[in-house]
């Protein structure tokens, strides 16, 4: 009798369960239409049949699907290590004036509220003060002179997504695997491309070559008074950290550990390609389609981090001394090698004009668009691929890339790309990449003065 009573029961909730399924069918059966299956087509034609994992992010902590230097593995005592000391602002210790001292870190240049960019054309370490909102606040301390401020004569690329890079910077002059191997000769000993000596790929080359161009102190005796970083060293290297070279070598190990996890795998975007099919809206799925189909964007900007290590010239303006809008700009001569792209670095004339293709994601974030920074908004840089008219008369025609040819998009379409760029690519929650407090008790990314009342410290 029990027996027949457990069957019935399991009859029940068999038939139960049957009819709540054919009231609610699969979420993906239910929800998925005609644009997502036109865009999985796409995806398939533009990554050899792959499809969606071919433009999949790893999840942050997923270190064995995260391009990696072999020679800097991967751990958690590294990536929680170099957290904190891209944001330490108590490593700021190399100042040309006292004032600056203990000021700024990494983050004064590639702040999360901006996308881990500067929210800036140029961004601006030491002799910068000020944050104002997401950073764009951040102006030049008048009383430094031009030449004593920490600024680069290019806009600064984001980190997010770097572990999808071999060489950095838009030239790719850092690192010394991939794209540089064969030019050795241009390592010249006195510049940060020095350092490409170690052998280390880019990210690695650029977090050890960085603390020296902006300022910062990294040796062991910098740490030598806080029991906390000390620990964290002791985790994350053992005894291998105890002597000023070294400790310099892995503080920037470590930074390039934790940067090669700051991943936008919350994106729209992402979450669509991991099958949520509602995380984009109708018009980004429409203009995801034209950015993989018509507009032809996959060609250059491809893989997880819509990226490539490609080289190409876009016409486009660079920064020069002077007025750039509302932001006055210094040490960018327009001689500097930098303003010649792959060509200054390796002084081939067909390397001339020519940037590294960047990754596509958060560029809400901070407005400032090209190397020059002379775009300041979606719209205005989607109009000038689609008309496809240099705007740097500096450029030889001969240096354009084919893909620089109009799209023909209407104005509909344009505004449809733009909204898988600004919104489909855009993740929400950069703030979990950034601490809530450091060992040494600063505020940051910023400390001086103004920042401080900025960001409420």
């Amino acid at each position: 009798m029990k027996y027949i009573i457990y069957q019935a029961s399991c009859w029940v909730s068999t038939a139960l369960l049957f009819l709540l399924a054919s009231c609610h069918p699969q979420v993906d059966a239910l929800q998925k239409g005609p644009l997502d299956d036109k865009l999985e087509a796409l995806l398939k034609q533009t990554s050899n049949n792959i499809g969606n994992d071919f433009f999949r992010l790893p999840e942050s902590t997923e270190y064995d699907q995260i391009p990696q230097d072999p020679r800097n593995p991967l751990s958690d005592a590294k990536v929680n290590l170099g957290k904190l000391l891209f944001h330490e602002t108590a490593l700021g210790r190399k100042p040309v004036r006292l004032i600056g001292f203990g000021t700024y870190s990494c983050s004064s240049c590639h702040n999360a509220k901006a996308g881990f960019q500067a929210c800036l054309p140029q961004g601006m370490g030491e002799g910068g003060e000020g944050f104002g909102v997401d950073g764009k606040g951040r102006r030049r301390n008048a009383r430094y002179e031009p030449d004593e401020i920490d600024a680069l004569p290019l806009r600064p690329p984001t980190t997010l997504n770097v572990a999808f890079q071999t060489n950095m910077l838009w030239a790719g002059r850092l690192g010394a695997t991939h794209a540089n191997v064969g030019t050795e000769t241009f390592w010249a000993v006195g510049t940060p491309m020095e350092k490409n000596k170690l052998g280390f790929q880019g990210v690695e080359t650029e977090s050890i070559a960085a603390q020296d161009v902006h300022r910062l102190d990294m040796r062991a005796s910098a740490f030598q008074g806080n029991h906390t970083y000390r620990q964290l060293f002791q985790l994350a290297f053992k005894d291998n950290w105890t002597n000023d070279y070294q400790t310099k070598i892995n503080a920037g190990l470590a930074i390039a550990a934790y940067t090669r996890t700051a991943l936008t795998n919350k994106a729209p975007f992402q979450l669509w390609l991991r099958g949520n099919v509602q995380a984009m809206t109708d018009e980004q799925k429409q203009g995801a389609i034209l950015f993989f189909g018509k507009a032809g964007c996959v060609r250059c900007h491809t893989g997880p981090a819509l990226n490539s290590m490609r080289f190409y010239s876009l016409g486009m303006n660079s920064l020069r001394n002077g007025t750039l809008g509302e932001f006055h700009i210094v040490k960018a001569d327009p001689s500097l090698s930098d303003h010649k792209g792959r060509g200054g670095f390796t002084g081939k004339v067909a390397d001339m004009y020519k940037f590294k293709v960047p990754q596509l994601y958060n560029l809400k974030d901070s407005p400032f668009y090209g190397h020059g920074g002379s775009f300041t908004s979606l719209e205005a840089i989607v109009d000038y691929l689609n008309k496809a008219i240099p705007e740097n008369k500096e450029v030889p025609v001969a240096q354009l890339a084919t893909e620089f040819k109009p799209l023909n998009l209407t104005a509909s379409e344009q505004t449809y790309l733009v909204t898988f760029l600004r919104d489909g690519l855009r993740d929400p929650d950069l703030r979990r990449y950034a601490p809530s407090s450091l060992p040494s008790g600063q505020c940051f990314p910023n400390n001086d003065q103004a920042s401080r009342q900025d960001l409420g410290f």
